[in-house]
Order: C-alpha cells, then sequence, then structure tokens
C-alpha cells in the first residue's frame, strides 16, 4: 500500500504525476504509442510538455510510470521482513500481494499488448528488469551478509523476478507462484506421476 505524501505541495506533484501517467495511458491505448507525443500527453494532462519533463524521463518512462516505487517496495520485502522469515518466503508474500492485483486489472492485457507490440517499451521493460535484478540481488547480499556480486544471490533475484512470467496464463496463477516459491526454498523434485 502506498503511503499518501504528507504535505500539500507533496500531494498535489503526486496528484500531477498520477494526471500526466493517466493521460499517457489512455492516450497510448487508443492511439498506439508511436502516434502519441509527448505534447499529446501534456495537452491531455493540462500540463506543459517541461512540467511532463520534471515528472518523467522520456517518454518510455510514462509508461512505467510505478516502477521506482515496484523497485523500492521490493527491495523493502527483503530489508523490512519480519524477523524469522526467509527471504523466499518474503518475495513470496510480496509477488502474491503486488503481482496478483495486476494480473487481474482489466487493462492488463492491453497494456501487456501495448509493450510486446512496441520495440521502445520492449526494450525499457529488459532495462528495468535487469535494474530491479540488481537491485533485488544487491538487497538479499546485504541481508545475508554475503558480498554483492554473489551468484546465489543474484540467481535467487532473477529466478523470484521470473515467476510472475511463469505464473502469467496459468488456471491458477496463486497456486503458480507458490509452486515455483516452494522450488526456490526448498529444491526441485521430480513431479509426481500422474
Amino acid at each position: 500500500m502506498t503511503v499518501p505524501p504528507a504535505g500539500r505541495r507533496e500531494r498535489k506533484k503526486a496528484a500531477t504525476r498520477q494526471a500526466i501517467a493517466d493521460a499517457a495511458l489512455r492516450l497510448f491505448l487508443e492511439r498506439g504509442y508511436d502516434q502519441v507525443s509527448v505534447r499529446d500527453v501534456a495537452d491531455a494532462a493540462d500540463v506543459s510538455t517541461t512540467t511532463v519533463f520534471k515528472h518523467f524521463t522520456g517518454k518510455e518512462a510514462l509508461v512505467f510510470d510505478q516502477e521506482q516505487d515496484r523497485e523500492e517496495r521490493l527491495v523493502a520485502a527483503v530489508r523490512r521482513r519480519p524477523p524469522g522469515q526467509s527471504v523466499p518466503d518474503a518475495l513470496r508474500r510480496h509477488i502474491l500481494d503486488t503481482w496478483l492485483p495486476i494480473e487481474t486489472h482489466p487493462q492488463r492485457a492491453e497494456f501487456a499488448r501495448l509493450v510486446d507490440s512496441t520495440p521502445e517499451l520492449s526494450a525499457y521493460a529488459g532495462h528495468m528488469w535487469t535494474r530491479h535484478a540488481r537491485a533485488l540481488a544487491a538487497a538479499i547480499a546485504d541481508e545475508v551478509g554475503a558480498d554483492r556480486d554473489d551468484l546465489a544471490c543474484a540467481a535467487l533475484a532473477r529466478y523470484a523476478l521470473e515467476v510472475p512470467a511463469l505464473a502469467r496464463g496459468r488456471d491458477d496463477p496463486r497456486a503458480a507462484v507458490e509452486t515455483v516459491f516452494d522450488l526456490l526454498a526448498h529444491g526441485w523434485r521430480p513431479p509426481a506421476a500422474r
């Protein structure tokens, strides 16, 4: 859950940022990414292009407006987990709490088509994924007292970030997430014969 900004100025900045992101996504889904300019987004949000660039680094960032927050929450899931909770279990809980609502959002399929059909957005998503994996691996390493380039920590981070892709489209996405995290926590066992 996101904590709303405390002061009036922060609330106003957050509202402006959200209005820009909402306008951008609406236009991109209606017209296609390549047919919408930053000027179009600014006009739709009733702000200047300068204001758009105060809030977003570029056109691609308008599509992935919550990614910085997602990365921070991902790292926090590891660093702020309850005493006695393992890192894989903290990541399992985080994925279940954050990914499942996204997966069931009514615009998820449209959003996925937009990203998958736009090379710039697919590339941007790949760079974000790599950045998230590095940040998560560093947090895991810090938590267990390992070097930041520890291979096991990097592997756990990458595998955990792949769980949503593996669970997507399954009949029971929650059960799929649980299955993959059981594998991460306890190792692979051959599936029972059907």
